[in-house]
């Protein structure tokens, strides 16, 4: 009996909540039907942000929110994209697990997984076999349907075999779940302590865990989210890419910088996605001044016949294409 309940899909799913491998499917199983248990813990999310409701809301605890949001899109566009991603920089092994651990504080899988499927991204962009294309999924597919699938939630070893040999990010990769749990608690408890002993901040433990934890998270889910989806759709193009994606100044602003989309497509390698000053590009800023400090280095620029070639030329841009 408990070996027959234990090969039932659903136990399998609920173990996959903890242990990824507990889901065994290839990586092209195309199994697009989404596993509702599987993905119970997304939901939530969003559902545990109606929280505030009860617990109101206290300077400090918003701008936890804000801090959390920040620190973590940074994590996720500074390394989980243009480190584990594209390796447009180099940097220790100490400061590459810091920041894969605060990537996985983002709820957003592990940097293998995340880096797996984004070089996938890349490899078949627009095409039927790109989980990201609103052009052939639809928009709300490629913002969050695709990695609700079963089929997506293996990791393409195949493409991620650099850092497969890396012992601690195999581990943030198959319990992903464990560094979120530990954020959340570490909220909750921040908050019921400085209840007790700072009443004059206002703030508690319900604050701390629904500002600082869900509602930045969800917050952060869909500011990441909108590069797949909203920066193939609007915005504007430089470059003639074989793909739709887009420059798109207000999710540049929202993500710290990947909203230079069409750029990044033109040239995946760099490490600076705003190609000129006037992009605003806050996670090039801080990788420079990591580099400055001897964090992170050889940051790979922008070829300047890069930077200049193979543009839309102005007779055949129209707005919003």
């Amino acid at each position: 009996m408990v070996a027959a309940v234990k090969n039932t899909r659903w136990w399998r799913s609920l173990l996959a909540w903890f242990d990824n491998t507990a889901v065994a499917l290839p990586a092209h199983s195309k199994t697009r039907q989404i596993d509702w248990l599987r993905t119970l813990p997304f939901i939530g999310m969003h559902l545990a942000c109606l929280g505030v409701i009860w617990v109101g809301w206290s300077p400090l605890a918003v701008g936890t929110a804000i801090a959390l949001y920040l620190l973590r899109m940074f994590a996720i566009t500074g390394f989980y994209h243009r480190y584990f991603s594209h390796r447009s920089f180099r940097t220790s092994r100490v400061t590459q697990f810091v920041f894969a651990l605060v990537g996985a504080a983002s709820v957003q899988r592990g940097p293998i997984w995340w880096a797996a499927h984004h070089r996938h991204h890349h490899a078949t962009t627009e095409q039927e076999d790109d989980p990201h294309s609103p052009v052939h999924h639809g928009l709300w597919f490629s913002h969050t349907g695709w990695f609700l699938t079963r089929e997506h939630f293996p990791v393409q070893a195949a493409r991620v075999r650099d850092w497969q040999r890396f012992a601690e990010l195999r581990f943030l990769d198959r319990f992903d779940i464990l560094v979120p749990v530990v954020l959340a608690v570490s909220l909750l408890l921040t908050g019921n302590f400085l209840e007790a002993r700072a009443p004059q901040l206002g703030t508690s433990g319900g604050q701390m865990l629904v500002w600082g934890f869900f509602i930045s998270t969800v917050l952060l889910y869909h500011g990441t989210f909108t590069i797949n989806s909203l920066a193939h759709r609007w915005g504007k193009r430089r470059y003639a890419t074989a793909d739709n994606s887009r420059n798109n100044f207000w999710l540049a602003l929202l993500t710290l910088g990947e909203g230079w989309h069409n750029n990044h497509h033109h040239y995946p390698a760099s490490v600076r996605q705003g190609f000129y000053w006037w992009e605003i590009d806050v996670t090039y800023y801080l990788l420079r001044a990591m580099s400055a400090l001897g964090l992170v280095w050889d940051l790979k620029p922008v070829p300047l016949q890069y930077r200049e070639s193979n543009r839309i030329k102005p007779s055949r841009t129209r707005a919003g294409t």
